[in-house]
């Protein structure tokens, strides 16, 4: 890799110290690296988004300084682009940021000298439909969430595989997630944990009004509907889906999300030869 571009979480490097270290390296090795203008100028200091246009052509490799949040919108704005992604995490813990910052400089020769691997990573796509009216749709990394808009009560999911009714759930909500997002919040919901190297959907219910609720796990070629059902006394309930926890649609009863698999993957750039198991250990032990 010659040709490099740098995403930075200014919360995390606010005085760009490590960013402009790595970019520093990168040069003395008779790389290109290129960093935001906008970060440059202080313009784009609090902004979480990256423009695609501003990524220079033939670029080898988007360097991301932040933690999984940073990595996961990058992911989202460069997708198109279909450019290797390498995080650096700067957190406290991070399962798609697999460098930490004492070992940068390691990590940054690996790139140079042709040592990594880029494993692709399954993507969601996500559309939401009043009737035949398309609201909005976007593409998700870890996962697409519905849930309830506001208030403490539970709401009514219908859902839907190819078209063929599957169950319906009485929960907060509702996860579909990527093997990549199974260490996320579907996690955190009781879900599986499932590699990353799989091509599958989890669904998990949020906090589910029975005894026997389970996550499901669907093969990647199934299209997945939910849709939103009446609220108490037959009321209009109000709900809303998330896309990796960012991109926010609201939605009342009869709405629905369907969900399928993205035509295009994150490309994910992997330094370290060990196994994901092995990774997970690690990461898990530093909770």
């Amino acid at each position: 890799m010659n040709r490099f571009y740098i995403i930075t979480n200014r919360i995390k490097d606010k005085d760009l110290f490590i960013t402009e270290q790595a970019a520093a390296y990168l040069r003395s090795h008779g790389k290109e690296c290129f960093l935001r203008e906008d970060f440059l100028s202080g313009e784009g200091k609090y902004s979480r988004s990256t423009d695609p246009a501003m990524i220079p052509e033939d670029i080898d490799c988007v360097i991301v300084l932040g933690g999984d949040g940073t990595l996961l919108q990058a992911a989202r704005d460069v997708v198109n682009r279909q450019i290797p992604l390498l995080g650096i995490n700067l957190g406290t813990l991070g399962y798609l940021a697999e460098i930490d910052t004492q070992s940068v400089y390691p990590a940054l020769d690996c790139l140079m000298s042709g040592k990594y691997e880029i494993e692709p990573r399954m993507m969601l796509q996500g559309r939401v439909y009043r009737g035949d009216e398309l609201l909005d749709e976007d593409i998700a990394l870890n996962d697409i969430v519905i849930s309830r808009e506001d208030g403490l009560r539970v709401i009514q999911l219908d859902n839907y595989v190819n078209g063929a009714y599957l169950n319906t759930y009485r929960a907060d909500g509702i996860i579909l997630s990527t093997p990549t997002g199974s260490t996320g919040y579907s996690l955190s919901a009781g879900g599986p944990i499932v590699s990353p190297a799989a091509s599958l959907f989890v669904m998990t219910p949020l906090a589910p009004h029975t005894l026997n609720s389970r996550s499901i796990i669907l093969p990647p070629e199934n299209e997945i509907t939910v849709k939103i059902g009446p609220g108490r006394d037959e009321k209009v309930e109000q709900a809303v889906v998330y896309f990796d926890g960012d991109t926010r649609v609201p939605m009342v009863t009869g709405d629905r999300v369907e969900i399928s698999r993205s035509q295009k993957d994150t490309l994910i750039v992997k330094i370290h030869n060990s196994s994901f198991l092995e990774t997970l250990s690690r990461k898990m032990s530093n909770v």
